[in-house]
Parts: C-alpha cells; sequence; structure tokens
C-alpha cells in the first residue's frame, strides 16, 4: 500500500513539474552593422552574382542590377527597400530567401547591413 501511495504521489509530482516546464527562445543577437560602400562593395557584388550570369538584366528579373547608377536606383525605386524595418525589405527576403543560393553568409551579411545603415548610395 505504501508502495502505491509513493508511486501516486511520484506520478501526480511529474505532471505538475512537467507542466512548468517552458520552451525559451533564444533572441537573435543582432549587432551593430559594419559600414558598406554600395559603389565599391554591392555594385560590384550584383553585377558579378547577379547581372553576369544574365537574371537582373533588362528583360530579365527586376530589380535591374547593370551598373552602380541604375541598380541603386532601380532598388530605391522599386520599393525593395525598407530602412525602418530591414527584415521586411522586399530586397532582404529575397537575398535571404530564395536568392540565399547564390551568395554567400558574408555578402548577405553586407546586404543587410547596407540596408540597416539607411540604404545609402556611397
Amino acid at each position: 500500500m505504501k508502495r502505491l501511495i509513493y508511486f501516486g504521489f511520484v506520478f501526480i509530482a511529474s505532471i505538475f513539474l512537467d507542466g512548468c516546464y517552458t520552451d525559451t527562445i533564444s533572441p537573435e543577437i543582432e549587432y551593430a552593422p559594419q559600414a558598406v560602400s554600395f559603389n565599391n562593395e554591392l555594385a560590384p557584388l550584383f553585377k558579378a552574382k547577379c547581372t553576369e550570369v544574365g537574371c537582373h538584366i533588362q528583360g530579365g528579373h527586376t530589380p535591374y542590377l547593370n551598373d552602380e547608377k541604375t541598380s541603386f536606383k532601380n532598388i530605391l525605386s522599386g520599393n525593395y527597400i525598407n530602412t525602418q524595418f530591414p527584415k521586411e525589405s522586399t530586397f532582404y527576403k529575397y537575398v535571404f530567401g530564395e536568392m540565399a543560393q547564390y551568395t554567400t553568409k558574408d555578402e548577405r551579411q553586407k546586404i543587410y547591413d547596407w540596408i540597416r545603415n539607411g540604404a545609402t548610395n556611397n
């Protein structure tokens, strides 16, 4: 009888203790964005990864990323960038989503940092 009471107590205690478990989700650590030059770093990246393969050129996929001046203009005028909420940017979602296979982690980070820094034409 004592064993049954002991077993019942352990069983009930385990139910209560199991109910106290909560998942903890670690927040993403956001580091200060690094300075990124659109003209010196991103425009050559876009040319090498996006236009030379024939995708983001006139008649291809938008935004057109042909050269420094038109690529910057097309990215900003097409409402691809949201500097207030960078992760909500269409450009960010493409680069980190379906286009991620074409860029490295460091290249994607540069694009994200550029958006976080205000997406300037520097």
